[in-house]
């Protein structure tokens, strides 16, 4: 039986950026499941080491396709860390890349308007934006240079349908938007996408307080049209089809259980 849609990923080289946990993680898994040669990075070398051990520990027969690395988004010197990240995936240039996932963020705080400052402006940017396009200029030297590699970002909801107290998020999902239409013309003819997932059951959710939590999970299912909420598994399956998918370009993809046109 022929496999063409199983083994479209098999021997692949893909990188995640953010895929220690949550959404990231998923992809990850998924794309070793697949038969690619994976490497994980995230901000925290003991992240990096549980993630590696977790993958292995569910696939041992792919242990030796499972790598990982420490990159640090928030660094002075991120640059020049993230040009050591793909020298590791690319094993020092020997291998073009395929596909590059990025998922990470930072954890944030709800701000009200009033309350914003210059530094929380910058917080909030500096992984999520200014990583992402650093990561993007570097990718586009280690990615093969062809329709059948991809750049996913991964943006959010919340620019298209704002709630109070985001607005500093919801300009960063606006400037995702904005950073993949641009990236789809530069980096040509590499592919780049962005997945917008709704609300997701991941350990960032963690950051919120149990009051807090509870009142956002409440709102989010009223307005889902599925009346529930995303987990990372779901994440996953839009994940592997945008690297697998060679005629998507420029795509934002949304994942938010009808949330967007309820």
């Amino acid at each position: 039986m022929p496999l063409k849609y199983l083994n479209k990923l098999r021997d692949k080289r893909v990188l995640v950026v953010g895929g220690t946990s949550g959404m990231g993680f998923a992809a990850a898994e998924a794309a070793v499941e697949y038969g690619a040669n994976v490497v994980v990075a995230s901000s925290k070398l003991e992240k990096v080491q549980d993630a590696i051990g977790r993958l292995r520990k569910s696939y041992p027969e792919a242990a030796d396709r499972i790598r990982g690395k420490p990159v640090d988004l928030s660094a002075a010197d991120v640059e020049e860390q993230i040009v050591a990240l793909f020298e590791f995936a690319s094993e020092g240039g020997k291998h073009t890349l395929d596909h590059v996932i990025i998922t990470s963020g930072d954890s944030f705080k709800l701000t009200p308007l009033s309350e914003l400052d210059s530094e929380k402006i910058q917080a909030v940017t500096k992984v999520r934006l200014v990583g992402t396009l650093l990561l993007a200029k570097v990718s586009s030297r280690y990615l093969k240079s062809s329709p059948t590699s991809s750049l996913t970002l991964t943006g959010g909801v919340t620019d298209a349908r704002p709630v109070p107290g985001w607005v500093a998020m919801g300009a960063v999902g606006a400037g995702q938007r904005g950073i993949t239409r641009a990236l789809a013309h530069d980096m040509k003819p590499i592919r780049v996408n962005l997945v917008c997932p709704g609300f997701v059951k991941t350990e960032m959710i963690d950051m919120f307080p149990a009051e807090q939590l509870q009142r956002i999970l409440t709102i989010y299912k009223e307005k889902a049209l599925t009346g529930t909420i995303g987990t990372p598994e779901d994440l996953a399956e839009v994940y592997l089809s945008l690297m697998k998918n060679e005629f998507i370009n420029g795509a934002e993809v949304s994942s938010d259980g009808g949330y967007l046109i309820s």
